[in-house]
């Protein structure tokens, strides 16, 4: 499989996901100006780029990176403090793609 970028794999995920009924957020980055792109939001930074809802499937958070991608300090704060409360939450690379898949399509009785 050859690498594919972060953003042509948040992609495929969003796709899946929508496939199998997900409601999905992601909040899209802006450029202020040329070069300079932000994710704007009030609160702490570092919230998962996605969060994923299914009426009969549970809610789950994915912080999705390329196969090189590092998770920051500031992602881990809230991996962390997400799972702490309880919550399903991953971090997913191109190579999970076939176990994103599986989890997608699982019904709450798979477990």
């Amino acid at each position: 499989m050859s690498e594919i970028s972060e953003a042509e794999f948040q992609k495929a995920v969003i796709q899946l996901a929508k496939l199998h009924g997900w409601r999905v957020m992601h909040t899209q980055p802006a450029q202020i100006r040329p070069g300079k792109w932000i994710t704007p939001n009030t609160g702490n930074q570092g919230f998962p780029d996605l969060c994923l809802s299914h009426p009969y499937r549970g809610t789950l958070f994915a912080e999705l990176k390329g196969p090189k991608g590092i998770v920051s300090n500031e992602q881990w704060d809230w991996i962390n403090s997400l799972e702490d409360s309880g919550e399903e939450v991953y971090v997913w690379r191109p190579k999970d793609l076939e176990k994103i898949s599986e989890r997608l399509a699982r019904k709450p009785d798979d477990n």
